[in-house]
């Protein structure tokens, strides 16, 4: 008696010491991670699992990636979770599978050298009904998923796989030679002139009806009719709380790859999210409201935006109305992307209260990007971003666009705009009407990139008090403002090649301060619109000489400060 006693002693002693040392470990990733943060936000809650441990082969998963494991992994979760809780553990070897549902309290764990490999077969995969791109709609059920679920976790150094290459369609431009003959080969169907892949005629059948994401349908009947087009996100978790994502490498995804919905108290670290460059839809991480939320230590090459806060899509969005907000972005390297770190477009519910920090961007489409458009609603506001590094950047390093998909405005006639078609008409401010605003950028270093930053507001909503300091810029084009109020320069060194260093067009309350150029252009700055008030000049390179103005108006708009 006295020996099992013992045993049982040392057992729960084991146990506590691991748990100890494990929220140790958790600790110490996280220490600093709230320091000096600039708004209140309470720590993170990270989940906490029974020391019981299952592996998949006891519940007769084979490897080998022929044998579909879906029973096996099904099986091995709910028996944990019925255990209470603990960890399904997913050992070394390639493993099959159809879709795997969570559950609440169950860790699932992908040791090294473990490849989860979702199948191919789009009759594993239902209709459900969720949301997509900010709207309200049905899609096929997401490779990973879980509704409504608390204290769970995917953990390990091992990668799952979403087969996406079988879902998406891909034009052959995008492709060598070899990469279509073996597209073509697979199977599917290709579009009338034979410039695109699609899977399956079902698929074809949606696109050729238009490129939109999310068909305006009533009935699932419908939906079923254009199912194989309806391509899940990877990883779908809605409603959420208690969520950590620790390790593994999430890759080639149908859609988005990372989705996690009304979630709360999330933590994202040490990932890889991958996908090919010319993956549709191929984003690599969508927080929609969110909240309380970190991320770090995490690697991003996708195919679209990579680190992306959304809130909903104009009016399903603001009826949902939750914001995404308190949120903690730092220590991530994304490599190819639309978006290094981005905020909408779908952003109906609101942004705020958000930190990025000690990122780096290379070789990626845009490195901050912010876009919303007439229509959506929503606030953004109280964004903080710092030591923000980036390198080869073809477009814009910064860009706000607040026509995104739409028109832009009526500029003057060698003034250049995002869209070609022009916005002649006042618009009035509405529930429709997004805002962004009290946006802080500071430490950002940019070198051998194409544009410096593009602020673009909406006439009647114009960018407020969005400020840039302590940056240095080195690209070919300089800076474009177009429709803000608020915008500060403080302690920016424009050192662009080719054109004017800044162009202020309806530009409001705008302070520019300690501004350093190359010096070599005439002009330094241009100011052209009807709408300019007030643009301060203190301590730049900028003199009155090196001055273009569209107009008397724009020349009443400048004081110089001593």
């Amino acid at each position: 008696m006295f020996t099992i006693k013992k045993r049982q002693l040392l057992a729960v002693s084991f146990a506590l010491i691991m748990a100890f040392a494990a929220e140790n470990k958790a600790f110490a990733q996280q220490a600093g991670i709230y320091d000096e943060l600039e708004f209140k936000m309470p720590e993170v809650k990270e989940p906490r699992f029974s020391d019981y441990k299952v592996n998949i082969e006891f519940f007769g998963a084979e490897s080998g990636g022929v044998v579909k494991n879906t029973r096996a992994f099904a099986n091995a979760i709910d028996h944990v979770s019925e255990k209470g809780g603990g960890t399904v553990v997913i050992p070394r070897g390639m493993w099959l599978t159809g879709p795997i549902t969570l559950k609440s309290n169950v860790e699932l764990h992908a040791e090294e050298g473990a490849l989860v490999i979702f199948s191919d077969d789009f009759s594993d995969y239902p209709l459900v009904k969720t949301s997509f791109e900010g709207l309200n709609t049905y899609r096929c059920m997401s490779p990973i998923n879980g509704r409504n679920l608390e204290n769970i976790a995917i953990t390990g150094k091992g990668i799952f796989d979403g087969n996406g290459d079988a879902w998406r369609p891909v034009k052959k431009g995008k492709m060598t030679e070899s990469q279509w003959k073996r597209k073509v080969q697979s199977g599917g169907m290709l579009s009338d002139d034979g410039k695109v892949w699609y899977p399956s005629g079902k698929s074809k059948k949606r696109d050729n009806k238009g490129n939109f994401n999310v068909p305006d349908f009533k009935s699932r009947e419908e939906f079923e009719t254009v199912k194989d087009y309806l391509r899940p996100v990877m990883l779908s978790l809605v409603g959420c709380k208690k969520v950590l994502l620790d390790g593994p490498t999430f890759q080639n995804s149908p859609a988005w790859n990372l989705h996690p919905l009304m979630c709360e108290d999330l933590t994202v670290r040490n990932l890889t999210v991958r996908n090919p460059w010319y993956s549709q839809n191929g984003d690599g991480l969508d927080l929609e409201s969110c909240k309380n939320v970190v991320i770090y230590n995490n690697s991003f090459d996708v195919g679209d935006d990579a680190i992306c806060f959304k809130s909903g899509k104009n009016k399903d969005g603001r009826d949902r109305g939750i914001p995404t907000e308190n949120m903690i972005v730092t220590n991530n390297t994304v490599y190819h992307g639309h978006g290094g770190f981005v905020i909408g477009s779908e952003m109906s519910g609101g942004v705020k209260n958000v930190h990025v920090s000690n990122c780096t961007f290379i070789g990626t489409d845009v490195g901050l990007r912010f876009k919303s458009t007439r229509g959506r609603g929503g606030v953004v506001e109280n964004i903080y971003i710092s030591d923000i590094d980036m390198k080869d950047i073809p477009t814009e390093a910064i860009r706000f666009n607040m026509f995104y998909g739409g028109n832009s405005p009526l500029l003057e006639e060698d003034q250049e705009a995002e869209t070609e078609s022009r916005d002649e008409n006042p618009v009035p401010v509405t529930e429709e009407t997004p805002a962004f605003r009290n946006i802080y950028m500071k430490n950002i270093t940019v070198v051998n990139s194409e544009t410096a930053a593009f602020f673009m507001g909406l006439p009647e909503m114009k960018l407020k008090n969005v400020h840039l300091e302590n940056a240095y810029l080195e690209t070919k084009k300089g800076i474009t403002a177009i429709d803000t109020d608020g915008l500060s320069l403080k302690n920016v060194t424009i050192a662009n090649e080719d054109g004017v260093p800044l162009s202020i067009y309806n530009g409001r309350n705008i302070e520019l301060k300690s501004l350093k150029t190359a010096k070599t252009h005439k002009p330094l700055l241009k100011i052209a619109g009807r709408e300019n008030a007030v643009i301060s000049i203190e301590a730049s390179d900028i003199t009155a000489d090196r001055i273009s103005y569209g107009n008397d108006e724009a020349k009443k708009a400048v004081r110089f400060k001593k």
